[in-house]
């Protein structure tokens, strides 16, 4: 994938980290989980990007 999913996701990341401080800052329990819901979800989808990088570069590896 591009780019711009990557950016995507790290802005994910960033978005749950926000959140969860922000519950931290109020004690909001929901809010704290919704943002550790939010960070583990673009590390999932950066995981994801990065197989599918390593994916890419062993195929390109054999087409040589």
């Amino acid at each position: 994938m591009g780019t711009d999913d990557k950016i995507s996701n790290k802005a994910e990341e960033l978005k749950g980290r926000a959140k969860e401080n922000i519950g931290d800052l109020t004690d909001d329990e929901d809010l704290q989980a919704e943002g550790r819901a939010d960070q583990a979800e673009g590390g999932l989808k950066q995981a994801g990007e990065k197989v599918k990088d390593a994916a890419g570069k062993v195929k390109d590896a054999f087409k040589k």
